[in-house]
Parts: C-alpha cells; structure tokens; sequence
C-alpha cells in the first residue's frame, strides 16, 4: 500500500505534464528500472549509480518485494547485507508526501483545462 502511494501520485502528475511526449517520460522511467536491482542485484553497478537509484522509489520498491518474497540468504547480495526495513518505509513515506502535495493541484488544474466532453471524445478515440 506504501509502494502504491509512493508512485500512483507521481504517475498522475507525469501523465498530465508529459501528454505530447510519451517517449520522453519512458526512457528515464526504463533507466531507473534497470539500476534500481529490479532486473539484477543493485551491486553489480558502480557506487555512484548506487546512490542515484537510492533516490528513487523504484529502488525501495523492488527493496520490499525481495524482502517479502525472498529467503533471508539472500540479503547479503543487497546494499548493507539487509533489507532495510526502517530505511524502506522511510524513503517510501518521503515519497508518498513528495507525491502527494503535487498531484491534487496539477490534476485540478487539468481538469479546468477540457470539458467533460472533450474527455469523452477522447476516451472514444483511444478505446478504437
């Protein structure tokens, strides 16, 4: 629930501002995918990319869903040999404010911008 509250908010607020460049908001979502140790231990790249990843929420993500589903052997490939619970909720609750301060504003402020049937016209348009 923490991890949902973490990115739904800033997926809200990249969708509404990156509407005329999808690829421009994919490609940085694709590399913090690759160095945040979702697709292999967060080790194996060089310290300063370590620390980049750390910032964002993707990391500790991936951090608490290891935890959850791994044995504990496998907390010694992990950054500090442990999964970091207090750290994880830390940086995910720091997220999930992050979030969600812009996301009401941004979405409001969308929202005036077209009318109910310009959204449906839409909606039309994207369900052929």
């Amino acid at each position: 629930m923490l991890g949902m509250l973490a990115t739904m908010p800033i997926g809200a607020v990249l969708g509404c501002s990156a509407t005329r460049a999808p690829l421009a908001s994919s490609c940085p979502r694709s590399w913090r995918s690759s160095v945040s140790g979702i697709f292999f231990p967060a080790t194996e790249v060089p310290e300063w990319l370590q620390w980049i990843a750390l910032v964002f929420p993707v990391y500790w993500l991936g951090l608490g869903m290891r935890a959850v589903l791994l044995p504990d052997e496998f907390a010694a490939v992990e950054t500090g040999n442990s999964w970091r619970y207090g750290e994880m909720f830390c940086a995910l609750g720091a997220w999930d404010v992050i979030g969600l301060l812009p996301a009401p504003v941004v979405l409001r402020r969308m929202t005036r911008k077209e009318s109910g049937s310009a959204i449906e016209e839409r909606r039309k348009v994207a369900m052929q």
